[in-house]
């Protein structure tokens, strides 16, 4: 996309090649998290903020991926570690990042954030049916070439 696009009214949009028109308004942003080695894109605008120092309140009798709650400004936040999540082991030195998934706040543990960035939402290929992974929704290629991105499907990371 043009850098001088980025906030561009709709009359400057009218303006420009068609298919240029179509990728700056039929995109989406993510912010790409890494965990285990595995990119995982969050619609950037479900992100409420990133947390570096916290405190994790463990509470008895919840499912194991999720690790407690932490007090963020008096109100508590259940996190959620998507390592455990995907059966793998749990790691110390994590972030969290706190999202809003219809109303309600959690938080998830990642090892890093990589970046923001705006996919097509036609680059967006949807999970095969008969996929056993509940918490991915789809996937593509990131358009700089580093990778895959999964599509993070946040409304399954909480127990039903």
């Amino acid at each position: 996309m043009n850098e001088d696009m980025l906030f561009a009214t709709e009359s400057q949009l009218r303006e420009l090649d068609p298919a240029q028109v179509e990728e700056t308004v039929d995109a989406q942003k993510f912010l790409i998290l890494v965990t285990d080695d595995l990119k995982f894109g969050v619609d950037a605008e479900d992100v409420i903020e990133i947390i570096t120092n916290h405190t994790i309140t463990y509470l008895p009798m919840l499912p194991d991926f999720i690790r407690g709650i932490v007090n963020l400004r008096g109100q508590m936040i259940p996190i959620v570690d998507i390592r455990l999540h995907l059966g793998k082991p749990e790691k110390e030195d994590c972030l969290v990042i706190v999202l809003n998934i219809g109303g309600a706040q959690i938080g998830i543990l990642v090892d890093s954030v990589d970046q923001m960035i705006d996919i097509p939402k036609a680059d967006i290929l949807p999970m095969p049916a008969h996929s056993v992974q509940k918490l991915v929704s789809g996937m593509c290629a990131l358009p700089d070439g580093s990778g895959t991105m999964m599509v993070l499907d946040c409304g399954q990371l909480l127990p039903q």
